[in-house]
């Protein structure tokens, strides 16, 4: 979630689409702690139908910026993770 939202706020369905595999309950209850944990912001704007943005507040931002590296090194790592250690390890 913080992954997707790090480029740039996002509207519900955008999000749906960006994170494979989540279901609607799951996306709506994981905004929804993100919110009140302060790492979320939602804006509703007053339109019709209904628009709702998503975005990082500050400290989600720093949050996502330290993640990325860890999320980067996990991906570079995955094989080795996923089939346990190597001789190099």
């Amino acid at each position: 979630m913080l992954l997707a939202l790090e480029p740039g706020g996002k509207r519900w369905g955008e999000l749906r689409r960006t994170i494979e595999g989540i279901s609607e309950k799951m996306l709506a209850s994981t905004l929804r702690t993100l919110e009140h944990d302060g790492i979320v912001r939602r804006v509703a704007q007053p339109t019709i139908p209904p628009r709702v943005d998503y975005s990082l507040t500050d400290s989600g931002a720093e949050l996502a910026t330290r993640l990325v590296p860890l999320m980067d090194w996990i991906v570079e790592h995955a094989d080795s993770i996923v089939g346990g250690p190597t001789e190099d390890d």
